[in-house]
């Protein structure tokens, strides 16, 4: 099975996410905070050319790209 980030992925559909690939401490630091971590469900709401919106544990975040790319389902 392929490595998918949220870039990739389905508006609608809710996933698990497998693991965030970082080397960048702060950007894993952050993403833990909003509760986006290895195990946990993730909705992608909707995708705009430099971000997207998804749904974490009954709350909405905009990502950009940087962020949405980091984060494997």
């Amino acid at each position: 099975m392929d490595k998918k980030n949220l870039l990739q992925a389905e508006i609608g559909q809710t996933y698990t996410v497998k693991e965030i690939n970082t080397t960048d401490e702060d950007m894993n630091a952050f993403l833990f905070r909003l509760g986006c971590y290895s195990g946990e469900p993730i909705t992608v709401i909707s995708k705009k050319k430099k971000s997207c919106i998804v749904a974490i544990k009954d709350s909405r975040y905009g990502l950009d790209n940087q962020l949405a790319e980091a984060v494997i389902i």
